[in-house]
């Protein structure tokens, strides 16, 4: 039946979006891994040049120390971004989730009354 297509159609689409999704969602995983990773690694640097004491550091020690300073800096901005982005995009599939839900159920309830027994109608003569 097309109604049976169409249902079917949109139970695929639907499990497509859920996949791109989650690609998605992994994606970020990997972003924000990576993105704490080097911000350890520059806060690790950084832990070793405010060690030394300000007497006896070099011009270029002192110029690293504010460049790792504003490494870091970019890459928690960064990841602020990362983060406000992927809570926007959750919000968006939630509303997108409620339509597809109400879609869904507009379609099903016609097939539901389709598929009712028709002997269900007439009364059982035994």
């Amino acid at each position: 039946m097309p109604e049976e297509i169409e249902l079917e159609m949109a139970k695929i689409q639907r499990l497509r979006e859920v996949l791109v999704r989650r690609e998605s969602e992994l994606r970020f995983m990997m972003d924000d891994i990576q993105l704490c990773k080097d911000i350890m690694n520059l806060k690790k640097e950084l832990q070793s040049l405010v060690a030394i004491p300000e007497k006896e550091k070099t011009k270029m020690e002192k110029q690293r120390e504010d460049e790792l300073i504003q490494k870091i800096h970019r890459l928690v901005q960064k990841r602020d971004f990362l983060v406000d982005d992927a809570e926007v995009e959750r919000l968006r599939e939630k509303e997108e989730d409620k339509e597809m839900a109400e879609f869904l159920r507009t379609k099903l309830k016609p097939l539901d009354k389709a598929t009712q027994s028709p002997t269900s109608e007439f009364p059982n003569n035994n």
